[in-house]
């Protein structure tokens, strides 16, 4: 599949390695409660290695996010062509038959069904303003950043 031009930019720019061509990432793909992949950068992905090492060794939440993170994670690049060969499994995992559906998430993105993203984040994000006032900015929840 080919991968976005704006998120092969995010990519090349967290991979310390990438000198432009071929960037790096990490598929995180978790447990089988999520129906999405998550690519993370080269950065990004050693800022949660770094973070789960400093978990207490042996604790249960450690080795937890070593199994989510590490353990059911894909290290992949991206092709000359711009593009990603998703392996089977992974296409399975989020039931991918033709089309994927990007949505970026600062210095991650994830790829999903776009069936599935319809179903179940645009209703999250519905939900999420219910509780909103009609004239409702959410940019408004960046200034309560502000008083600290």
């Amino acid at each position: 599949m080919s991968i976005p031009a704006q998120f092969r930019r995010v990519l090349a720019a967290g991979d310390p390695n990438a000198d432009g061509n071929d960037p790096e990432f990490v598929i995180v793909y978790g447990d089988h409660r999520r129906s999405y992949l998550e690519c993370y950068t080269v950065e990004a992905i050693d800022e949660v290695d770094d973070q789960i090492s400093a978990l207490p060794r042996g604790s249960v939440e450690r080795r937890m996010l070593e199994r989510l993170f590490s353990g059911q994670s894909l290290s992949t690049n991206v092709d000359e062509t711009g593009r990603l060969v998703l392996p089977a499994k992974l296409r399975q995992k989020i039931g991918l038959d033709t089309e994927a559906f990007f949505i970026a998430t600062g210095d991650t993105f994830q790829i999903w069904k776009p069936e599935t993203y319809e179903a179940e984040e645009v209703s999250k994000t519905e939900a999420w303003l219910e509780d909103y006032p009609d004239d409702f900015d959410p940019l408004t929840l960046l200034d309560q950043r502000r008083g600290e």
